[in-house]
């Protein structure tokens, strides 16, 4: 069952003359969505990267059910709630060493606007003048101002162009990454960089391009011999996509400030935060109220949405997710295998959960016209992949079985049949 398009609803990263009538889900379960008309669809990207044990996980229901019988929104200038708060003390002891700070905001988009600001105040109240930001090429951090200023400069927002401000690119790393570093070295040199933002390990919306855990753990090295703070995007790579809990625990790398969305409920509602050193809070704790941190959202801290992290860690904890982990990770390599002398595909890679290659065909790139193609002909097939461009990435819930991966791999490899 699909919805027309006369319906008012303006779709993101949709463009409504091209695309058909959206599908219309009733209900979802573990790895499957289903139709109003009782079509079964494997979810095989997690619905933009956000499920992670699967759809409506029965702990974290419930725990969504019990805190709306008991507080459903609050202020959170000047008012907490006991969720907050556990959830605040529980991150500080899970994330990386240091990271002692919780901001509390509502998506991906956000969490990278909070960590820029912060950046930026830390070093005007400490009247250094920096204010320059450096990233990494070919990033994706969000679609507000500064998340879309970090980011590449693309078709993502080229008609924003006047709103967004000044970035120093730094090269995405290839083979051994030398000319990344030294591009590196020489903006954090400069003496006005204020922030490096990049997200570790793998770029998502970029390609799923991959590098490697050296190359992050240089990168942060030469930020701290130069004052410079880094700031890790885990919206995507957190909580268990690359395969560790967190993507910078493979370079033993601590971030000055880190970004965690996605799935840090699970998936199943929206929430973000971002951690910073003390150092950086302390900055802005003054009696001179022009240092405070000006940053809100009406939803900051959610009652609901933080009992639904909260289950999420319970499960982290109690149940065998991170064994589910490591077999995903190893059906995924065994699955890409077969593609490995495949001409029909390039650049097949692999980091954690996430697998991806691309499709050899005319034209390449996110707007590369065989993206909507494969998007339709997996969804035909009861599969949700929506490749970026002629990339085709596999990012399935942890709970997914070895035969539903089975059925993406023969899609996959007969999608190549009929267009490669």
């Amino acid at each position: 069952m699909t919805v027309s398009r006369s319906s008012p609803i303006w779709r993101p990263f949709t463009q409504h003359a091209l695309q058909k009538d959206a599908i219309l889900v009733a209900r979802g379960e573990g790895a499957w969505l289903e139709t109003a008309d009782g079509r079964r669809i494997l979810d095989a990207i997690s619905s933009w990267w956000v499920i992670t044990h699967g759809h409506r996980h029965p702990r974290i229901v419930q725990a969504i059910k019990d805190q709306a019988d008991r507080l459903d929104q609050l202020i959170f200038a000047g008012f907490t709630h006991e969720p907050a708060e556990l959830l605040a003390r529980r991150l500080v002891a899970l994330t990386p060493a240091g990271l002692d700070h919780v901001f509390y905001s509502d998506s991906g988009s956000t969490s990278v606007e909070v960590a820029i600001k912060m950046a930026l105040g830390f070093f005007r109240n400490r009247g250094e003048r920096r204010a320059r930001v450096l990233a990494l090429e070919h990033g994706y951090h969000g679609d507000t101002i500064g998340a879309m200023s970090t980011g590449a400069r693309s078709v993502f927002n080229a008609a924003y162009e006047p709103l967004l401000f000044d970035v120093t690119r730094i090269p995405f790393p290839r083979g051994v990454g030398q000319a990344t570093l030294d591009a590196l070295e020489a903006a954090c040199r400069s003496g006005d960089a204020a922030a490096f933002v990049v997200e570790p390990l793998v770029l998502g919306a970029g390609g799923m391009l991959v590098y490697g855990a050296d190359i992050l753990r240089e990168m942060k090295r030469i930020c701290a011999a130069h004052g410079v703070l880094f700031v890790a995007d885990e919206v995507m790579t957190g909580f268990g996509r690359t395969g560790t809990l967190f993507a910078c625990e493979q370079a033993g790398v601590v971030p000055d400030i880190a970004c965690y969305a996605k799935g840090i409920t699970g998936g199943s509602l929206p929430l973000a935060v971002t951690m910073c050193r003390a150092e950086i809070f302390d900055a802005h704790y003054s009696t001179d109220r022009a240092r405070t941190f000006f940053h809100s959202s009406s939803f900051t801290a959610n009652p609901i949405a933080c009992a639904a992290a909260l289950a999420n860690l319970d499960i982290w904890e109690s149940e065998d997710v991170r064994g589910r982990v490591t077999r995903l990770c190893a059906m995924q390599e065994e699955r890409l295998a077969r593609f490995a002398n495949d001409a029909r595909f390039s650049d097949m890679r692999r980091i954690g959960t996430i697998a991806a290659l691309d499709l050899r065909v005319a034209d390449s790139g996110y707007l590369a016209t065989i993206g909507p193609t494969l998007h339709e002909f997996f969804v035909a097939r009861g599969l949700l992949l929506r490749p970026l461009g002629n990339t085709i990435y596999v990012l399935p819930p942890y709970c997914v079985e070895g035969h539903e991966l089975d059925a993406i791999y023969d899609a996959i490899a007969e999608a190549a049949d009929r267009y490669a």
